[in-house]
């Protein structure tokens, strides 16, 4: 069995680094940069011929390095420019009010993301809309409906200095 057919059989995190040799880390950069590379232009810029570049990117899907491959629109040109970060509070936070919460959240597509956090809130979301009254709206029809919810905090962004989306590799 080959090493990385090996990680993909056993999905431990220290077998990660053994798949994430140079040449895939390469393959993963070119792929995160233009999804859409032809796989004869990306075994160029590795150095490979196409079929051992092929076999690799199939091996990473296999190892569930690569999760997927998606469009990635512009939130300005959609006229999404205005961000909030929002902590959320809830007034019960046992298993099932959490798995309510989490089910209605996932259903709000201007929620961008929604993490859970350890500290002073429970939740921390970013939110995208169009600008401070649609903001309002937001708030005010969908995420102060959500079940459990005790108290919100807004914050603004006036500038995005960094907005990747993208896991170092």
């Amino acid at each position: 069995m080959g090493r990385i057919a090996a990680i993909s059989s056993n999905h431990g995190a220290e077998d990660v680094t053994d798949i994430l040799d140079p040449i895939n880390r390469r393959i993963l950069a070119e792929l995160v940069a233009n999804a859409r590379i032809p796989v004869t232009e990306l075994a160029r810029k590795v150095g490979l011929s196409k079929t051992p570049v092929a076999l690799r990117i199939r091996q990473l899907e296999e190892a569930g390095l690569i999760t997927g491959y998606r469009a990635i629109l512009s939130p300005v040109r959609l006229g999404l420019t205005h961000v909030t970060y929002v902590e959320m509070r809830l007034s019960d936070t046992r298993h099932k009010a959490l798995e309510s919460f989490n089910a209605a959240i996932r259903l709000i597509p201007e929620v961008e993301e929604c993490y859970m956090i350890a500290g002073g809130f429970d939740y921390l979301l970013k939110v995208r809309s169009r600008d401070m009254a649609d903001y309002r709206r937001i708030m005010a029809e969908k995420l102060s409906a959500l079940p459990h919810v005790a108290s919100t905090s807004s914050y603004v962004a006036m500038e995005a200095v960094i907005e990747q989306g993208i896991a170092p590799i």
